[in-house]
């Protein structure tokens, strides 16, 4: 398959950049895979496309102010963005450095709040490793000065704002460097309505990476080489979804992030294993789904590994049809956009 057979047409003026005042005010696309059938309501109404017995799984992860700014003793700019906490070495991350062109083992980088950056080397893949030092513990300091790591394609700096709406508002487990964007529409008041028409929701965590954002640079779907993520499946989550399976309810999969992670540990009769490790599954066009029966999800970029998964799930032709539809109505994209319900 080719790469390119993936791609749209998105005006700029399209693309969210700022979120809705509320979570639950966007539009949600109802795309009907059986029927071939495209229709439209608010996210707050979702709770008439769910039946009493399907059970939700959310991504419970939490984004990291991972942008650091700071400068060299030299006087440099410099930029820092946290990838990985190493677990076992103190506050050693992986990161990516912006204005390291003549960095070196043990560079010093300044930054604000009495903390210090210590370069310690660099790896194959172009990543560095860098010590953190201060007075205090990095974890306070970090929530105080780190910046939030929007996608680029927003084309601006974090605001105060984004503190809280750039999370979910299930989000307690940090790690990850960018938001898992379908559970961005939900708000307490909803999930209560949903529990109370009986439907149910579980939780996982995926720390999403900064490789959901790398574009694809090979020609063919097939050659692209994907990114690893850090999971976590809490034995409870497992044991819902063999509960809801075996009573014929749906296993909704709250985002990409959520369906990858139960897909990855899926067994063949539909079920999935619960425990931890590193999750690195590439769904495109012919993947079998053994868990998932529907979507929650954004809209995506084109050409994208995003775009290869819901049209693994939906169809290439009619998720593009969808999305031309989509640009058609003016619906909002990408990670502050609007939402499609995929069943």
């Amino acid at each position: 398959m080719l790469v390119k057979d993936f791609d749209y047409h998105l005006p700029s003026e399209l693309i969210a950049r700022y979120p809705l005042e509320r979570r639950d005010a966007s539009r949600l696309m109802l795309v009907d895979r059986n029927q071939q059938a495209l229709a439209e309501a608010t996210f707050g109404q979702i709770t008439a496309s769910l039946k009493p017995g399907d059970l939700l799984v959310m991504n419970d992860t939490r984004v990291i102010p991972a942008r650091l700014f700071g400068h060299k003793e030299s006087g440099g700019k410099m930029e820092i963005f946290l990838l990985r906490r190493l677990e076992s070495a103190g506050e050693r991350w992986e990161c990516l450095l912006k204005g390291a062109k003549r960095c070196h083992d043990g560079q010093k980088i300044l930054l604000e709040g009495a903390m210090t950056a210590v370069v310690h080397c660099r790896l194959e893949s172009g990543d560095w490793l860098v010590d953190f030092v201060g007075e205090e513990p990095f974890s306070c300091w970090l929530e105080r000065e780190g910046h939030i790591p929007l996608p680029p394609y927003l084309q601006r700096h974090d605001c105060l704002a984004d503190r809280e709406r750039y999370q979910t508002v299930v989000a307690r487990e940090p790690g990850a460097v960018a938001a898992p964007t379908a559970g961005l529409h939900f708000t307490g008041e909803l999930l209560e309505r949903l529990k109370s028409a009986g439907i149910d929701t579980a939780f996982l965590t995926l720390h999403t990476g900064l490789g959901t954002f790398q574009p694809i640079r090979t020609t063919h779907v097939e050659e692209h080489l994907i990114h690893t993520e850090r999971f976590t499946i809490p034995p409870e989550t497992a044991a819902a979804v063999k509960r809801t399976k075996e009573a014929g309810g749906r296993v909704v999969a709250v985002g990409t992030t959520s369906a990858r992670t139960l897909e990855y540990v899926a067994r063949e009769q539909g079920s999935v294993v619960s425990g931890s490790g590193e999750a690195t599954i590439y769904i495109y066009p012919g993947f079998r789904f053994k868990v998932v029966d529907a979507l929650i999800t954004n809209f995506h970029l084109p050409e994208s590994t995003l775009m290869m998964l819901v049209s693994a799930f939906a169809g290439r032709e009619f998720i593009l049809e969808a999305y031309r539809e989509a640009v058609s109505r003016q619906f909002r994209f990408y990670s502050y956009g609007d939402a499609m319900f995929i069943y």
